[in-house]
């Protein structure tokens, strides 16, 4: 038993590790950029393959599969950095199966965009994405 202790620690401490970073929007990684976009851009690889049609929506101006598609996004949590009332709006990325908005969102900051955010956890954590102009 006291052989198991120093492993239980660790495990308990990897876990708090990985927790504790999950509030901070995660950057993509360098070289991250693997899923094709179908405008021959890339997307980042943790993007679901459903978010290249919203981003192109994004960037035509809509139509929007749902009506709260565009609203403001109000940021009440924190989890992305400070802005301006009105500088965020969520958009929802379809989840495969479901017939409701699901918990994917693309999160765009500034009119137009000039920052990307995507939740797979309904807005528990982000990760800031980048969208070739």
């Amino acid at each position: 038993m006291r052989a198991l202790k120093p492993i239980v620690l660790l495990v308990v401490l990897a876990i708090a590790a990985l927790m504790w970073g999950r509030h901070a929007p995660e950057p993509s990684p360098p070289g991250g950029l693997a899923v094709p976009h179908e405008a021959g851009t890339a997307l980042p690889s943790f993007l679901p393959p459903e978010a290249a049609d919203v981003l192109s929506r994004i960037a035509r101006g809509g139509p929007f599969e749902h009506r709260q598609d565009g609203v403001v996004f109000q940021n009440r949590e924190g989890r992305l950095p400070r802005e301006p009332e009105g500088y965020y709006h969520e958009y929802t990325v379809a989840t495969p199966g479901l017939d409701y908005r699901g918990a994917r969102r693309i999160i765009t900051g500034g009119t137009p965009p000039v920052t990307y955010y995507y939740t797979d956890d309904h807005y528990r954590t982000f990760r800031q994405f980048e969208v070739a102009r």
